[in-house]
């Protein structure tokens, strides 16, 4: 998402389901070289991070890759980090969905040669600080962060004492947010929920509740069409403002969301390598898939095929 690695969003009752069973279809991708498929195709190995938006993109690749194109589908969650140490050894051939990791793209890209580029995915994605409207509209001025510390002691809860708390997701996300409640002097603690759908369940109680809260979020994120949530304004982003993680002090930016090939794959990964850089999802597309598997609970792979039977004019696009 950014200038500095930071995460959003990814893994939890509703969205460690859908993951599982995304990994259960696929099975658990191996490590080395990739085996050959029938037909003499090659195996392709996605990463799958932990929040749903980016397995919904792997569902919908999966899919395709595999009923269009013959292919064999290996997926495997983890770490965002840990993912492009395995898309530089070739462990993974993809990534679909990064926020910006500036420091391993200099050093894989630029330096090493071993990933490249491969493409916006077509998402625009935006991390903030947000409260519920009925709360915003009770109290307007909550929404510029000069004023936060006035509702620290109405934001609190029993883990965070007299500060006032702001809802973080997963502990995997990389995120500025410490560094932003230091340097702005905010009265105010972070509380990691664990992982993404912990951290929706959370919401929803406190919504259901109409209790006050601050939490980081993100969008494209399917809630959002749920619930309605209105961003914190933190000071203004600059280019490079968050380049030291222990002195930022200023917004999250609006990132376009890329995807990354594994060197050798992007030259000889043959059609599934050209169809991944064609691959490309609007946020309303990706929150619909989104919504199937995490909303409405059903396995990533039904999602993805239920979506591109729907949208045969979209993905015909990217086929080689």
């Amino acid at each position: 998402m950014r200038t500095t690695e930071r995460t959003r969003r990814t893994a939890t009752a509703v969205a460690v389901a859908g993951g599982m069973l995304l990994l259960s279809a696929c099975g658990a991708a191996d490590t080395g070289a990739p085996d050959s498929a029938g037909g003499g195709k090659k195996t392709v190995r996605l990463t799958v991070p932990s929040w749903v938006g980016a397995e919904a993109n792997v569902a919908v690749a999966k899919h395709l890759l595999e009923s269009e194109l013959g292919y064999k589908v290996k997926a495997q969650q983890m770490g965002e980090v840990l993912a492009w140490d395995a898309l530089s050894k070739g462990n993974i051939d993809a990534i679909l969905e990064d926020w910006g990791h500036p420091e391993q793209e200099q050093k894989y890209i630029e330096e090493k040669k071993t990933v490249v580029r491969a493409g916006d995915l077509g998402v625009t994605g935006h991390i903030g600080w947000f409260v519920p409207k009925y709360f915003a509209d009770e109290n307007p001025d909550v929404t510029n962060w000069k004023n936060l510390n006035k509702y620290a002691d109405e934001l609190s809860t029993s883990e965070t004492g007299s500060k006032g708390q702001i809802l973080e997701g997963s502990p995997d996300y990389v995120t500025n947010d410490e560094a932003i409640i230091k340097n702005l002097d905010l009265d105010f603690k972070a509380v990691y929920a664990g992982s993404e759908a912990a951290q929706i369940t959370e919401i929803r109680k406190n919504v259901k509740d109409k209790k006050p809260f601050l939490t980081y979020w993100w969008t494209p994120q399917w809630l959002n069409a749920e619930i309605d949530l209105v961003e914190v304004e933190l000071p203004e982003y600059k280019e490079g403002c968050d380049k030291d993680p222990k002195k930022v002090a200023c917004a999250y930016p609006n990132t376009p969301l890329q995807k990354f090939l594994n060197a050798d794959f992007a030259e000889n990964g043959g059609e599934a390598a050209e169809f991944l850089k064609n691959l490309k999802l609007t946020t309303e597309q990706q929150n619909e898939i989104a919504k199937m598997i995490a909303g409405e609970k059903m396995s990533p792979e039904a999602a993805a095929e239920k979506w591109t039977k729907a949208n045969p004019d979209v993905w015909k696009a990217w086929m080689p």
